[in-house]
């Protein structure tokens, strides 16, 4: 053997060697960090802080000078620009005339309903709130006996967690097919739906470090102050990561987790996606290979539309103080992503399709959530802290194992998608996935049907495994 040949083999058993090690190290769990589950979040040092565990019940409640500064607010208008000829309609952003006749729906037909039917609507479910790690927390609590009677029927506790724009206003569809009994399960919920840290009623964090771990050890202690030690959780956008961050590190807590646009951010999981763009029918049914493949697309959308979240990645409070108290920018902003984040065709019809899959007044409704409380800016935080180097956001939480019982429901037009091989290598215990050729990033608003059915689906698999 030749020198050259020798210097080869040694050269490809080198790499060789250095792929296995690096595949090897990939591809070794990390063991569940050990975390701090008392840190105050509050004003001041908190050195002198003592916790105030009782529960009180909130009603959400805003006077009339409130809503009639918001009526002048949308009365008087800046000089918005034209929209581009012959451009598609929400091609730049939130078209003009479009967002102009929402205005007009806000102060001529929602407002002059807001104390007879929107307040009242709001409050339809019981309010609460309770002090936890130095923050006021606001959630929503349905029992089954609120709606009616149980009967012989198990009563399972479910989480609901929203993310960003979103808020609990999510959920309102949802909550009485939940918690009401009936003939199509065995069981029924009761219901926990907080406003994360941050967004709507509950506090934001006076101090850096607010992500989604934190926010996480924060729901625990919430579900177990209402009397929770072991309950089922669903979540999207934030509120899968949160899901996720339970599960992982409370496995003892989470008897089964439900997200909708699950998915894996890390090294791993990266190269699955790229090995199984070569021969994508070797991974998956031929009628789901659009959700995931050919990359490119997805790429150049996820260039187009992830503007905000570099903003509020790295300048929230910038941002911040360009929407907090500014109806109409509020309005743009937050409805833009409720347009192309259900579906991207929506770019290209003149009304952004908003009407298409919702209501004016629920999308008023989430929309006055942040402008009554004030809580852009704090809600925005979430993407700086998440993108930090504290926050376990990329490649090492995917390589702690979570093995709780995990549901994936796929949306054709959801932002995100991540093929079940890659998701695999992090929820051990994937029993469900499944896909859904209508709807988008917020399922649970547009089609609470449907995310009902499948939650129910995998909660009776979770039985039938025990």
């Amino acid at each position: 053997m030749g020198l050259g040949t020798q210097f080869l083999c040694l050269m490809v058993g080198c790499l060789g060697l250095t792929g296995y090690q690096y595949y090897s190290e990939l591809t070794t769990p990390l063991p569940v960090p050990t975390l701090k589950l008392d840190e105050y979040w509050g004003p001041g040092n908190g050195a002198t802080y003592q916790e105030d565990t009782t529960i009180r019940p909130f009603n959400i409640s805003y006077s009339k000078a409130v809503i009639q500064k918001l009526t002048r607010q949308l009365t008087d208008l800046p000089n918005l620009a034209p929209p581009l000829e012959y451009a598609g309609a929400f091609e730049y952003g939130f078209n003009r005339d479009r967002l102009q006749e929402i205005l007009k729906y806000w102060r001529e037909r929602y407002l002059p309903k807001w104390t007879t039917e929107r307040e009242p609507y709001l409050n339809r479910y019981p309010h609460f709130k309770t002090q936890i790690q130095g923050l006021d927390i606001h959630y929503i609590h349905v029992r089954a006996s609120d709606v009616g009677s149980a009967g012989k029927k198990s009563i399972l506790p479910l989480l609901l967690l929203h993310g960003w724009p979103g808020s609990v206003r999510e959920f309102y569809d949802i909550i009485p097919l939940l918690t009401e009994p009936s003939e199509d399960k065995e069981f029924t919920f009761e219901v926990i739906v907080p406003s994360l840290p941050g967004f709507g009623w509950s506090q934001g964090s006076a101090r850096e470090g607010m992500g989604g771990q934190k926010m996480a050890i924060i729901m625990k202690h919430l579900m177990e102050r209402i009397g929770h030690k072991r309950f089922f959780v669903h979540g999207g956008d934030w509120g899968a990561l949160i899901t996720d961050m339970l599960g992982t590190y409370f496995p003892e807590s989470v008897i089964g987790l439900h997200q909708s646009g699950c998915g894996v951010i890390g090294t791993l999981a990266t190269w699955k996606t790229m090995i199984a763009s070569l021969a994508p029918w070797m991974f998956m049914e031929e009628q789901h290979i659009s959700y995931y493949f050919p990359l490119k697309p997805y790429f150049n959308e996820l260039l187009l539309e992830s503007g905000y979240m570099h903003i509020q990645a790295t300048k929230p409070e910038t941002i911040g103080a360009v929407l907090v108290g500014n109806p109409i920018g509020l309005a743009a902003y937050i409805l833009e992503k409720f347009s192309t984040q259900t579906n991207r065709a929506f770019r290209m019809v003149p009304d952004g399709g908003l009407e298409r899959a919702f209501s004016l007044d629920a999308l008023l409704d989430n929309v006055m959530i942040y402008y009554l409380t004030d809580s852009i800016t704090t809600s925005q935080r979430l993407y700086a802290e998440a993108f930090s180097k504290r926050e376990l956001f990329a490649g090492e939480l995917e390589r702690i194992p979570n093995t709780v019982p995990t549901a994936c429901a796929k949306f054709k037009h959801d932002v995100l998608h991540t093929i079940d091989w890659a998701l695999r290598g992090h929820y051990t215990n994937l029993i469900q996935s499944h896909h859904f050729d209508e709807g988008g990033h917020f399922s649970v608003m547009e089609l609470p049907d449907v995310v009902y059915r499948d939650i129910i689906q995998f909660v009776g698999k979770v039985f039938e495994r025990k």
